[in-house]
């Protein structure tokens, strides 16, 4: 279950909740109880300890919901490796696309750990604050624009338009356009877990408006 150190590096900072005394802080309105090492089990043990060498935050964030399923956890580590990592996605239209799901579930721990992430990419911060306040960006490049209104369509309405996807195709490759769609998904999955395991984004910010 050997996991990549910059996957588990990128994913810690995405559930920074404090720094490492983050790790062991109360459970304070989780659903999920807060794991320790000394309390797992054959199958999660093996896991958390390759967590553990890399993670500042231990196994709090969205570890401590996976580790109830030590294989999902192993196998979703595999998958953010990639879609983080390996993406053919260049890292301004990912990080763009993450955000966008972060504003759609009001996921604070997403929107915390990848707005830095995306502005460093080269992420317009006017776009994105406009985005955080649930407009349609203004001052959107057209490859973003396309991220945009792909994603938006296809989380909101469940489809993508004839027209959407002939953009998408004369501005990303077939493999980015299948890559974006994962991303996007995976990033609603991450979501879910955190909604719905009520884990906190650092010192408890609250940077999104719930709509």
């Amino acid at each position: 279950m050997a996991m990549s150190k910059a996957f588990v590096l990128c994913l810690g900072a995405m559930t920074i909740i404090g720094g490492a005394a983050g790790a062991q802080a109360p459970d304070a309105g989780k659903r999920f109880p807060q794991l320790k090492i000394e309390q797992l089990n054959d199958q999660q043990r093996p896991v958390a300890e390759e967590i553990l060498k890399v993670s500042s935050v231990g196994l709090a964030g969205p570890y401590n919901p996976l580790l109830r399923s030590p294989l999902l956890a192993d196998r979703m580590v595999k998958l953010l490796d990639y879609l983080r990592f390996n993406t053919s996605v260049p890292r301004r239209l990912n990080e763009f696309a993450i955000l966008i799901q972060a504003r759609l579930w009001t996921s604070q721990v997403e929107w915390v750990a990848h707005y830095p992430l995306a502005i460093k990419a080269g992420l317009s911060e006017s776009v994105a604050a406009d985005l955080k306040e649930g407009r349609r960006p203004a001052a959107m490049r057209p490859d973003e624009a396309l991220v945009y209104d792909f994603c938006m369509e296809l989380a909101t309405k469940h489809v993508v338009s004839d027209a959407t996807f002939a953009r998408a195709k004369a501005l990303m490759s077939e493999q980015q356009i299948v890559d974006l769609i994962a991303v996007s998904g995976t990033y609603v999955t991450v979501a879910m877990i955190l909604e719905a395991a009520q884990e906190p984004a650092p010192g408890g910010q609250v940077p999104l408006a719930r709509r």
